[in-house]
């Protein structure tokens, strides 16, 4: 798998994280569930949506080395 590739992949992997935080955060709060439950599916979008900017940022370093790849 080509540097090129992998950098795409982690570029839509951090915005499915993105919104995969938001539909965790928006569904796990219903009305018919107790207070704990409510705070878990919060905490747990959250913790999800973390994840983005460690996925930009190893996109940013896969695509800094199919630049250099290109230049050699």
């Amino acid at each position: 798998m080509s540097n090129r590739s992998i950098s795409n992949f982690l570029s839509v992997a951090g915005f499915a994280s993105i919104i995969a935080s938001i539909a965790i955060w928006a569904t796990q709060g219903g009305t018919d569930k107790t207070h704990e439950e409510k705070s878990h599916g919060e905490r747990f979008g959250i913790f999800v949506g973390l994840w983005a900017p460690t996925f930009f940022v190893l996109s940013n370093r896969y695509n800094t080395a199919a630049l250099e790849e290109e230049n050699n």
